[in-house]
């Protein structure tokens, strides 16, 4: 049996927003990586970056061991035959990839132009959270058991947001 032609239509909107959304995401990280290389390059990486770099690296490396490549994907559209996953990070937090990144781009703004940094943090933010609303839509689409788990587990940051 044929989805119904409005699914189609919402569906095909979803993608050329999540599209569109990962196109910002990798804009805003590129940005970040620019703004902080003189910096890094110097050798300059206070205590707080390195440890909010190691954290975000630590949180993104601890949420691809759970959730396995081909199991995700970088657009929030959720990949035909893939599981729900709620062990790891993902019993926390339902979108640990986007705290990683977030964490990781706060550890670069600590060593880059504040003003530029921040701004890009916060425009890194409204995308991620963005994406997130989108992918978790599609989520409770594909999934029976999201809308349960998005009630007992935070978006990004355990028992806040």
């Amino acid at each position: 049996m044929n989805p119904p032609a409005d699914d189609d239509a919402g569906a095909r909107r979803g993608s050329r927003a999540g599209t569109a959304l990962v196109a910002a995401q990798f804009a805003l990280l590129a940005l970040q990586g620019a703004l902080a290389a003189p910096a890094l390059w110097q050798g300059h990486v206070p205590a707080l970056a390195a440890a909010l770099l190691g954290l975000g690296s630590a949180t993104g490396l601890w949420a691809l061991w759970a959730n396995r490549p081909g199991n995700f994907n970088i657009r929030p559209v959720p990949r035909q035959g893939a599981q729900l996953v709620v062990h790891g990070p993902y019993r926390w937090v339902r979108h640990p990839m986007y705290t990683a990144l977030l964490l990781a781009c706060a550890g670069l703004g600590v060593v880059s132009s504040p003003w530029w940094a921040a701004a890009a943090w916060v425009a890194l933010a409204v995308v991620l959270n963005r994406k997130a609303a989108l992918e978790e839509a599609l989520m409770a689409q594909a999934h029976p058991g999201y809308a349960a788990y998005a009630v007992r587990t935070r978006r990004f940051v355990p028992g806040v947001l």
